[in-house]
């Protein structure tokens, strides 16, 4: 049986004119990009030192100094760029970002070696280095990423220069790897060339490109470790001290990516890894690897992933533990991961028209994405914790990387370029289409053009989420051409219904899409479902959360801030049976439905500071409780606590 991935309609066909969504989505270019232009030029003095554009003059010859940052800070620029591209193709021509933006290219090219090669650590600190520590030294990822931007880039603005300089790049790439005796047989230490190069395929045609990163893919943990070859090899400089007894399931190389079947080591590289096998998938009618991505997933978001889309549960390298292993107060959730996991959540749903996928790709992007930035979108979280106690987290300890306030920037700034290109994109997770079929995979505010059945057609979607479960949705086309409508049923949904020009629409469901089949030129249908507020558990082998409750509505966790509930909220107690008053509050950052029920909270009275144990029967005192949506805690008070899974009173 062939199977192919819908097709992704161009982010400049969606135009997104959502309440709750722009709230965020406008600051791509209004603030975050010229904000993190000032970063990477190192122009705000109240701000962590970048020095990625230094980085790249000096590679260029422009400057004279040494590299300074992180291994693959050439990333942070590059993943700007690529934000740039998307934001234009969302919003239309800004002459000044686009300005800005070629002023980059143009540094980038004049970067770039002779031979295609381009990575700033290595022609600044050591030039004959290339490809000999293919383990710890990024190139391979930060290639992926310039060929991300570019294609972003060339997309959106019809300019080849920055396509070009990944192309060059990308042939040295098609030289230097492969079976070939005079070949390098290595794979990236840290998976991401391999979705770049399938971007790159696409746009250009290049075969080559595609054939690579499927070698990429077929090679990775067959035979004897490269990576662990590598590091005994004499010429080998190490980069990362904590790398010294190196664990080849930190970098999904234990295993052939096809034999692998639980989600292991560094989350952003094993969810890049999975968006890669994906595309290869689809791309080669690879039934053994989809069914390996079916595995890995089912793995990662049943029993190693957080109910706010967060994946990578320890602190120590950033990484999966072991099935049903989260912690709330000193876990990781990086940003990047819960990014990473929308990306191939995103893949896997196109590619099997299965909308449960989606339903993990939206919880992501609304609580653990959207948390990571600020409201003024000039902050940012690295970390994503579900329960913090701001005097607890102390550096050179568990919780020294947990954070209770949004960092203006990080020595390591993976995160907020990513987090930015992800909101400038936010069009590719709304819907998807093949030939006779548009796909709403979340219920967003958005007008798009669409190409059905080989005529153009235009789908305009009205919602009330997150808030309420409505959505009003017409199509307009120019022939009676035949055409379907897919709609996502979501998890959540309750009472789902469909009406067409007001009345029963007449549809199946097929693996959680209602599929309606639309003969006439243009169709109205109505959406709705319920979607109250309700207390949620965990299954029992979640060690952290037995006992306790959290709350959800629709797509959205709650949490309790010390904001509204007062400080010590691990001493709450709430009972989950009660009823939950939900309301409006359009005072409430931009306008929030806020949660309003009853609790218990542990007395005090008999305790004090020369007490730390004794006999006392616990005395419970009856409090009200205040939740907002997770993905806004702190953004009012900073260094405040904050809970999301509450004790419950059995």
């Amino acid at each position: 049986m062939k199977f192919k991935a819908n097709s992704s309609i161009p982010i400049s066909d969606i135009k997104i004119n959502d309440k709750f969504w722009n709230k965020y989505r406008d600051l791509v270019g209004k603030v975050i990009i010229p904000y993190q232009w000032d970063v990477l030029n190192d122009r705000l003095e109240d701000v962590e030192t970048s020095h990625c554009i230094e980085n790249f003059k000096i590679a260029a010859g422009l400057s004279t100094g040494k590299f300074q940052g992180a291994v693959f800070q050439d990333t942070d620029l590059t993943k700007w760029l690529e934000s740039v591209g998307f934001y234009i193709s969302a919003y239309g021509h800004d002459e000044m970002i686009e300005k800005i933006a070629d002023e980059a290219i143009d540094l980038i090219a004049k970067a770039q070696q002779d031979d295609g090669y381009i990575d700033t650590y290595f022609i600044i600190n050591c030039p004959d280095k290339r490809w000999k520590n293919l383990c710890e030294g990024h190139e391979l990822y930060t290639a992926g990423h310039l060929m991300e931007a570019a294609v972003a880039y060339y997309e959106a603005t019809g300019k080849k220069k920055i396509l070009d300089v990944a192309c060059r790049l990308a042939d040295l790439l098609c030289k230097t790897f492969g079976t070939g005796e005079d070949q390098c047989h290595g794979y990236p230490g840290h998976p991401e060339v391999e979705v770049g190069l399938v971007k790159l395929y696409r746009t250009t045609g290049e075969k080559k490109y595609l054939e690579l990163a499927k070698y990429f893919i077929d090679i990775r943990g067959v035979g004897d470790n490269y990576f662990l070859w590598e590091e005994k090899q004499k010429d080998y400089i190490r980069i990362f001290p904590e790398f010294s007894d190196y664990d080849p399931s930190y970098s999904q190389s234990h295993k052939s990516v096809r034999e692998q079947t639980t989600a292991e080591g560094h989350a952003v590289r094993a969810a890049y890894l999975y968006s890669a096998m994906a595309d290869i998938a689809a791309e080669y009618n690879d039934k053994e690897l989809l069914e390996a991505c079916e595995t890995l997933w089912d793995d990662m978001v049943h029993r190693r992933m957080y109910i706010t889309g967060g994946i990578g549960s320890s602190g120590w390298l950033e990484r999966f533990t072991t099935d049903y292993d989260l912690p709330n107060d000193c876990n990781y959730s990086e940003s990047c991961a819960s990014i990473a996991l929308a990306m191939f959540g995103k893949r896997m749903g196109e590619l099997t028209h299965n909308a449960a996928y989606f339903d993990e790709v939206e919880r992501a992007l609304y609580n653990t994405v959207l948390a990571g930035i600020a409201m003024d979108g000039k902050s940012f979280f690295y970390v994503n914790p579900l329960e913090t106690w701001p005097d607890a987290c102390v550096d050179h300890t568990s919780r020294g990387h947990v954070k209770s306030e949004r960092q203006k920037w990080f020595g390591c700034a993976c995160c907020p370029p990513n987090i930015a290109r992800t909101l400038a994109s936010l069009g590719q997770y709304v819907l998807s289409a093949d030939e006779d079929t548009v796909y709403i995979n979340m219920y967003v505010s958005s007008e798009t053009s669409l190409c059905l059945n080989g005529h153009d057609a235009t789908l305009t979607i009205d919602s009330e989420a997150p808030w309420n479960g409505k959505a009003r949705i017409s199509l307009a086309a120019k022939y009676e051409a035949g055409y379907k409508i897919a709609l996502r049923i979501p998890a959540y949904a309750k009472n789902f219904d469909i009406k067409c020009g007001g009345k029963e629409a007449s549809g199946k469901i097929v693996d959680g899409y209602y599929i309606l089949a639309i003969e006439d030129t243009a169709a109205e249908l109505s959406v709705t479902f319920d979607m109250p507020a309700i207390f949620v558990h965990s299954n029992p082998k979640v060690r952290a959360d037995s006992g306790k409750t959290a709350l959800v509505k629709g797509p959205l966790v709650y949490c309790l801030e010390e904001t509204d509930n007062g400080n010590n909220l691990s001493a709450i107690f709430v009972d989950s049976s009660q009823s939950i008053k939900e309301y409006y509050d359009a005072s409430l950052l931009g306008g929030s439905c806020k949660l309003s029920f009853n609790g218990y909270k542990l007395s005090e009275n008999d305790w004090d500071i020369h007490t730390l144990y004794g006999q006392r029967q616990n005395q419970l005192v009856p409090v009200s409780l205040t939740a907002i949506p997770y993905c806004y805690w702190g953004n009012r008070e900073k260094n405040k606590e904050m809970l999301v899974w509450m004790k419950e009173r059995l």
